[in-house]
């Protein structure tokens, strides 16, 4: 089991930067893929990114290709996004999630609430 908390969402102007981070609960956060997620209102829920369990792998969407990084620190039981160069069309509530697979979403089991951001034109 793996309880996840987000933070860092917020108000940003286009071209600006944030930086989310998402602590894990539990011992074996270690073990899991971790990745981004994120949902603007009236649309589906977009996979961003995702990092493997060691860090050594990472994957992105185009949409953030680029522009996004994705870190962990297994000591911290953390994972980080690294958003630059910011868009309108990055405004989305943004979710982690824990899971067994680096790039197959239903394997995401482990959800955190959520943190909006919101970029300004």
């Amino acid at each position: 089991q793996v309880q996840l908390v987000e933070s860092g969402g917020g108000l940003v102007q286009a071209g600006g930067s944030l930086r989310l981070s998402c602590a894990a609960s539990g011992r074996t956060f270690s073990s899991y893929a971790m990745g981004w997620f994120r949902q603007a209102p009236g649309k589906e829920r977009e996979f961003i990114t995702a990092i493997s369990w060691s860090g050594d792998s990472t994957w992105y969407a185009d949409s953030v290709k680029g522009r996004f990084t994705i870190s962990r620190d297994n000591a911290k039981n953390t994972v980080y996004l690294q958003m630059n160069s910011l868009k309108p069309e990055d405004t989305a509530v943004y979710y982690c999630a824990a899971g067994t697979s680096l790039l197959v979403r239903s394997r995401y089991n482990y959800w955190g609430q959520g943190t909006q951001v919101t970029v300004s034109s």
